[in-house]
């Protein structure tokens, strides 16, 4: 990484819901751009939740806060408000990456800068996890629901519209977060991006299928982790390693039973992303078939580890997978297409090769050093207008 120093060094406070140990997207995401940050001579504080407040941190090259999860949600909340506003009494800028109603609520007072990164809709998440709603993500943008729907959507479109800037990973979610309200001038489309993964050693997974598919994410109704489960049965040499927990998990492992393939079902559980990428790098292709997506950073840990992906196309994914170039698109309501792509590949191990060399081709394109550059350019323009 190389080393670029803005006009001015900014003191800037992270807001995250999860970091390391923690996997996910902004637990990825966190450390590389916060670390990116303070090498250019910016002054960084992380404030994130955690399961457990004893961890060493030094070798971060920047201060980590950690407030404790698990208590009760009115007093986490409180909690958390009161530490964003005293961390960023001292910040120029706060930037958001989850908790974003308390960073809100804490921002009315603090009248700092705020540039919140969005990657995808919390208020669908939310209402599809309590089975409030069984529509996708799409529909449940323009359908009309009751008063509780409603109130939760109205105060995710409130809490974006605060933000001075809102950084999006692909221009699909662009699109439909201006149709919350959000001015496209506010709006900064900024790619993820991974580093190389090189050298790396890959775990030791207990299938004997000559070829294994992987999946990693939570185990939620969303992912259709229960489709792939399906397909596996007209794929005899395929196994499956699912990296991720989550509360599918038990009818998930019902089901690999039920369909007489769970001794070729692996399931990681939650690991570390360390491991995860050991697990991805243990097998032969990767596999997304959920039916909403911002832009999936896990594709391009793919990618990098030379992964050809077969993934639905939904949301961002089609800006990063291209059906026949580094892998395979299927349609989402087509439950008969992920079992046909897979037998597919599986009887052309020739043309698994040749999606794997297009995957690390396109990967060079989602470099680490353009989205530091483009971050950090947000971050400064925040704070300067505050300036002015």
């Amino acid at each position: 990484m190389s080393t670029l120093h803005a006009p001015k060094g900014l003191r800037v406070c992270i807001i995250t819901g999860i970091f390391p140990p923690d996997i996910g997207g902004p637990a990825t995401y966190v450390p590389h751009i916060a670390a990116a940050l303070a090498e250019r001579g910016h002054s960084i504080t992380v404030l994130t939740l955690s399961d457990c407040l004893e961890h060493d941190d030094s070798q971060y090259g920047f201060r980590v806060m950690r407030l404790p999860r698990r208590l009760s949600k009115p007093w986490r909340w409180l909690r958390t408000v009161r530490e964003i506003l005293r961390l960023g009494q001292d910040a120029d800028v706060l930037f958001v990456h989850g908790l974003a109603i308390e960073a809100v609520l804490a921002n009315l007072w603090l009248g700092k800068p705020m540039v919140q990164k969005v990657v995808g809709d919390l208020a669908w998440e939310r209402a599809t996890n309590r089975r409030w709603v069984r529509d996708g993500f799409e529909e449940f943008q323009t359908h009309r629901y009751g008063l509780k729907v409603e109130g939760l959507k109205a105060l995710r479109a409130w809490w974006t519209r605060c933000a001075s800037q809102v950084i999006v990973p692909s221009r699909y979610l662009a699109d439909w977060v201006t149709r919350w309200g959000v001015p496209a001038e506010k709006m900064a489309v900024i790619y993820n991006a991974v580093e190389s993964f090189d050298g790396v050693r890959p775990a030791v997974v207990p299938l004997r299928m000559p070829l294994k598919a992987v999946t990693v994410g939570r185990l939620v109704p969303w992912k259709r982790v229960d489709r792939v489960l399906e397909a596996l049965v007209s794929c005899p040499t395929v196994g499956l390693v699912i990296v991720g927990d989550g509360a599918e998990r038990k009818r998930l492992e019902d089901l690999a039973n039920s369909l007489d393939v769970a001794d070729r079902v692996y399931f990681a559980g939650q690991v570390s992303q360390a491991e995860t990428i050991r697990f991805m790098a243990a097998c032969d292709f990767f596999v997304l078939n959920s039916t909403y997506e911002g832009l999936p950073h896990v594709v391009l840990e793919a990618m990098s580890l030379g992964l050809p992906v077969v993934a639905t196309a939904v949301g961002g994914t089609p800006e990063v997978v291209c059906d026949g170039g580094n892998g395979r698109l299927i349609a989402p309501a087509d439950d008969d297409a992920l079992g046909l792509v897979l037998t597919q590949l599986v009887s052309a191990p020739g043309e698994l090769q040749r999606l794997a060399r297009g995957a690390r081709q396109t990967v060079v394109q989602f470099g680490l050093q353009h989205m530091f550059e483009a971050t950090e350019a947000v971050l400064q323009e925040s704070a300067e207008v505050r300036e002015e």
